[in-house]
């Protein structure tokens, strides 16, 4: 099934050459998606951000650009613990992220610079695997959260409150509100209570972790002893194995920049976001298919000025930041909180300010396949290693099937599976 909008009138590029999505047509095969549009400085990141976000992972890509005309193409296939794929809505908004000019004729894709921030508020009985069902279903209608609190009352009761915004841009409409309800009351029972308004004086919250903590969370690698103990996931020793090199042999006006490293279902989407922030730009690069667990990518790079990266100390800053995202893309582990124990996940924040798509999601999953209750749960940002990161603080609900404040195995496990989940592995 090709997906395609129909011609654009009065010139120019028609509307289904923009994006082209070729949907697979038997389970375990490759989607092909195609962006033929203008080029923006981080066009690629944000698509493949976006590509992440629905559910997907990218498994070969070709990308080439003369720095005003770009030409993208992607084979993805839905990410493990996927739900259906909404690809008429990944659709309408890769199309929106191609620059205005592209499709003049479709004004309501252009979306706003600032999005409307919005509060639900939900009031539940307590059950295992409760803070994923709603979140799946919030990923589902494309309503993407950037904040949340939960807590648990003494009388067994859940409170949760999300700071959301709608990918569909529609959540002001009763309409929209009245159908994000429903389908949650489907997915939670009856008894839940619902209730969404504006958000007006939304501020991202910031985290606070104590200092020993927050250093060993932030910390550029993981430690041999993490390594260590992290034997029951021989994917974790891959990370250790990941190569860059940087040559200018090959070309008058590029660079070269070849990594080979272990594969994830983030990785380019990583690559992209850190040569973005590192001021990069790819004109063209090709993203090899998986070959036992490893990636291959070949990337020809200049500077924002059009040339080369010559400078030394520019190629090692560029290799040893590529290497960190690649070895160490999120931090996960297991802290003490008094007699409590809480996780504590973190992913770098892009310069632009956003984070990383479905973690709050994977997460959630990997808790309700461990069957652990989650007592509450908070979003923050915090400063650190001269950046910002997004910071997921949850505190885990003891019990006797599972214990984990006196069990190390069980709380090794528990990093293991969140990692695993949150890596596709």
């Amino acid at each position: 099934m090709v997906m395609g909008m129909g011609a654009g009138a009065g010139g120019g590029i028609a509307v289904e050459d923009a994006v082209l999505i070729q949907v697979a047509k038997r389970p375990g095969e490759t989607s092909i998606i195609t962006v033929n549009c203008p080029d923006k400085t981080g066009l690629g990141c944000d698509i493949c951000r976006t590509i992440l976000e629905f559910g997907l992972c990218i498994s070969r890509g070709d990308v080439s650009t003369d720095g005003q005309w770009c030409y993208l193409v992607y084979w993805v296939i839905p990410c493990p613990n996927s739900e259906s794929i909404q690809w008429t809505n990944l659709k309408n908004r890769l199309l929106s992220m191609c620059p205005t000019f592209a499709i003049p004729f479709y004004p309501e894709l252009t979306r706003p610079t600032v999005p409307q921030f919005y509060l639900l508020k939900l009031d539940s009985a307590d059950r295992k695997g409760l803070l994923h069902d709603v979140t799946r279903v919030l990923s589902e209608l494309e309503l993407l959260i950037h904040r949340v609190k939960v807590s648990t009352t003494p009388d067994g009761r859940v409170v949760d409150l999300f700071f959301i915004t709608d990918g569909l841009e529609q959540l002001h409409t009763k309409k929209r509100r009245d159908e994000t309800c429903e389908k949650i009351m489907d997915a939670l029972g009856s008894s839940v209570s619902c209730e969404i308004m504006l958000a007006e004086e939304f501020r991202q919250g910031f985290s606070s972790l104590p200092s020993e903590v927050a250093e060993k969370l932030f910390k550029p690698e993981l430690s041999e002893s993490e390594l260590c103990f992290l034997s029951l996931s021989s994917d974790m020793r891959k990370l250790k194995k990941a190569n860059v090199s940087i040559d200018n042999s090959l070309s008058t006006g590029h660079t070269l920049l070849q990594i080979n490293c272990v594969d994830q279902k983030g990785l380019l989407y990583d690559i992209l976001r850190t040569t973005k922030d590192c001021n990069i730009q790819i004109t063209y690069g090709r993203f090899m298919t998986n070959m036992k667990g490893f990636r291959d990518i070949d990337l020809f790079i200049q500077q924002l000025d059009g040339k080369k990266v010559l400078d030394t100390e520019k190629q090692e800053f560029l290799a040893s930041r590529l290497k960190s995202e690649m070895l160490h893309p999120l931090r996960v582990m297991i802290v003490g909180r008094g007699p409590d124990t809480e996780l504590l996940v973190a992913n770098p924040v892009e310069l632009s300010g956003k984070g990383r798509p479905r973690v709050f999601y994977d997460v959630t999953l990997a808790l309700k396949m461990l069957g652990i209750c989650i007592f509450s749960a908070e979003i923050g940002r915090q400063t650190a290693s001269e950046r910002q990161w997004e910071v997921y603080r949850f505190l885990l609900d003891e019990s006797r099937e599972f214990p984990l404040s006196n069990c190390k195995a069980n709380r090794n496990q528990v990093v293991d599976r969140v990692r695993r989940s949150l890596m596709g592995w």
